[in-house]
């Protein structure tokens, strides 16, 4: 997993339509993510969260993205059903997850990063068990910390 105050590399990941979504082209803060599968009703519990705080992350200049595991098609049904406004994103050539040092253990582990505008990891947390990998606490302290870098 990334470190905090480490700094992401130059990342491609795929959206649901097949467009490259390349980290570096956002021009503000970056909290991806990480389901450990769209089958896992928890992980869908906390991305119904980030929904219902989206508003509040984006006055905060943070874009919410959604990691997934699984393939293109099988992210855009998931997305679709559950009529997620927020972006979902897939790896280009592995996962997302792999991309971000997310090992997979005995589960696919879940988790979320918060990326600021310089590319500086701000906050990081994992879990492999999906009732531990969203810290809610953990990410409103980063993205509060944001406005103190600026």
């Amino acid at each position: 997993m990334l470190e905090i105050g480490s700094t992401v590399p130059d990342l491609v990941l795929e959206d649901t339509a097949g467009k490259a979504v390349r980290l570096s082209d956002f021009r503000g803060n970056v909290l991806v993510y990480f389901m450990r599968s769209t089958t896992c009703p928890v992980c869908t519990g906390h991305v119904k969260d980030l929904a219902r705080r989206a508003g509040e992350l984006a006055a905060a200049d943070v874009r919410v993205l959604i990691a997934v595991p699984e393939g293109r098609a099988e992210a855009a049904a998931w997305r679709a059903k559950r009529g997620l406004s927020l972006q979902v994103v897939t790896g280009r050539g592995g996962t997302p997850h792999e991309a971000f040092g997310l090992a997979k253990k005995m589960l696919q582990q879940s988790g979320s990063v918060l990326i600021d505008r310089e590319g500086v990891v701000r906050h990081a947390h994992a879990a492999t068990m999906p009732t531990g990998a969203y810290d809610k606490k953990g990410i409103a302290e980063a993205v509060a910390g944001l406005a103190r870098v600026r």
